[in-house]
């Protein structure tokens, strides 16, 4: 017990550190992407993959990490991710998102991350477990993309090597020419660069790509085989409040842990903890943001991070079919709740010229 919660409690806590720090959040990043066009930390989330993907690749190849994959059901993947999607926009934030920002005092990031917990328990071992259960045997198939299509896992990682040079290249080259004006600094040496300097979202992906990678050896070496994972570790916090199973004490659940941990030291650290309370129409958000999320990321077997960024990195088709349909379902619900209104408001501010 004392090794699964260090192995997971310490490794949480460094990611939810780096998080806080570097303000690495897909939500934000799959927004944009829609908004505005921008595809920034889009690349950095590749970046993050790329960095996992060779190193765990790799150490499955030498035997020292057991292979992931296994069946799963395209129809529930589907579903649950363009769910989960509408939820991270919903709640403004991600399962780490959320999990980091409750760290740093938002209430209305507490509430989601309550509803998410909630809703997740529900499905996995609640009133809806047989339902999740059944609707997960439609369309089942292996993950393993590179052994249904014949080839060496290698390949898959090139093509992705390549989108991730492309989209870098892209990004660095339209960049500003001048800089931007800054504040000075409040801190100086060490707690400088801990608590105040700002990271490109390209540094901050690849040591996130390298936490991604430890956690698979690190989560092995407790029994578990996989990397990163926050749906289940979340509801298994509920299950051990409700029932008191000590089993649920496991390597996941000390992660979700620490990356609260780590958000609340990098928070006081940059003095930007602090307790704020969002309107109603938010809390509102917050809370429908949070069910849909747990539902969504039971139904389709993870999240952002299971399936979007540690999947992926074993080339899971799982993972990019979910990773796709999450930013569809983002995406879908920027729509409504920006674009759309937007688009009113300015066709009435046009009427009324």
């Amino acid at each position: 017990m004392l090794w699964t919660m260090f192995a997971g409690g310490a490794l949480g806590i460094l990611f939810g550190f780096v998080l806080q720090r570097t303000r690495f959040c897909m939500t934000g990043g799959f927004r944009d992407m829609y908004i505005t066009g921008n595809y920034k930390m889009f690349y950095a989330f590749l970046i993050a993959i790329l960095v996992q993907s060779v190193g765990v690749l790799t150490l499955i190849q030498l035997g020292y990490v057991s292979l992931p994959y296994k069946d799963y059901s395209v129809v529930a993947t589907i579903i649950g991710s363009f769910v989960f999607g509408i939820g991270i926009i919903l709640a403004s934030g991600c399962a780490t998102g959320t999990w980091y920002r409750a760290g740093e005092g938002l209430i209305g990031s507490w509430l989601a991350l309550a509803m998410y917990m909630l809703s997740s328990a529900v499905m996995k071992y609640g009133a809806l477990a047989d339902f999740k259960k059944a609707f997960s045997q439609y369309g089942r198939i292996n993950d393993n993309t590179a052994q249904a299509l014949g080839i060496s896992v290698w390949w898959l990682v090139a093509l992705l090597a390549v989108a991730v040079f492309y989209g870098v290249r892209k990004t660095l080259a339209n960049r500003p020419k001048t800089k931007v004006a800054s504040l000075p600094a409040k801190f100086t040496g060490l707690r400088h660069w801990l608590f105040e300097k700002r990271y490109h979202p390209f540094a901050a992906a690849v040591v996130i790509g390298v936490i991604a990678l430890i956690a698979w050896p690190a989560s092995e070496s407790t029994g578990r085989v996989g990397g990163l994972g926050i749906t289940t570790p979340s509801a298994d916090i509920v299950h051990f409040l409700v029932t008191g199973n000590t089993k649920s004490l496991n390597w996941g659940l000390f992660l979700v842990l620490g990356i609260f941990i780590g958000s609340y030291i990098a928070a006081k650290g940059s003095r930007e903890f602090r307790w704020r309370l969002p309107d109603i129409k938010t809390l509102y958000h917050s809370t429908l943001g949070g069910l849909a999320m747990g539902i969504g990321a039971s139904l389709a077997g993870g999240c952002t991070i299971g399936n979007g960024l540690t999947a992926t990195a074993v080339m899971s088709s799982k993972g990019w079919i979910a990773l796709f349909f999450t930013i569809l379902g983002a995406w879908t619900m920027s729509h409504f709740l920006f674009v759309r209104p937007r688009q009113k408001a300015l066709a009435l501010a046009q009427a009324s010229a």
